[in-house]
């Protein structure tokens, strides 16, 4: 499994807002993250989609986290982007296996489901609180 280059901007665009800590405008978080401007625009639409950022329209629009950093996982930011985790193909809904007559007999297609389990928890249990740099008191 690959993370697509579009759901690593997606988590550098999440990690922008939530350093900013209120609302950023397009232009800026694509000069802050290194995105283009473009592709930012089609990050930020699936992201407010989700319901990961907020959107503003007009001359001071822009875009903020809709939740606490604490509360956005780094999974949800793939699986916002990517869909649905699946570290093969024969973890997918659709698929059709060819190797065996019922999926729940194979043993590859166990294996892989608890490593592919394992994977989703550790990635939506990391926040993006993590990568926030301490609150100084």
């Amino acid at each position: 499994m690959r993370i697509t280059h579009e759901a690593d901007y997606a988590i550098r665009v999440t990690y922008c807002l939530a350093l900013a800590g209120g609302k950023q405008c397009a232009k800026d978080i694509s000069e802050t993250t290194g995105v283009t401007l473009r592709f930012a625009l089609k990050i930020l639409r699936k992201l407010t989609q989700s319901g990961i950022t907020k959107s503003y329209k007009g001359v001071a629009g822009g875009y903020e986290l809709n939740r606490s950093p604490s509360e956005i996982s780094l999974g949800e930011i793939i699986e916002c982007i990517d869909g649905p985790i699946a570290i093969n193909h024969c973890l997918a809904n659709e698929f059709q296996c060819t190797r065996v007559g019922c999926r729940k007999e194979c043993d590859f297609h166990h294996v892989f489901g608890e490593i592919n389990k394992s994977l989703r928890e550790q990635l939506f249990s990391i926040t993006m609180e993590r990568f926030l740099p301490p609150v100084k008191k």
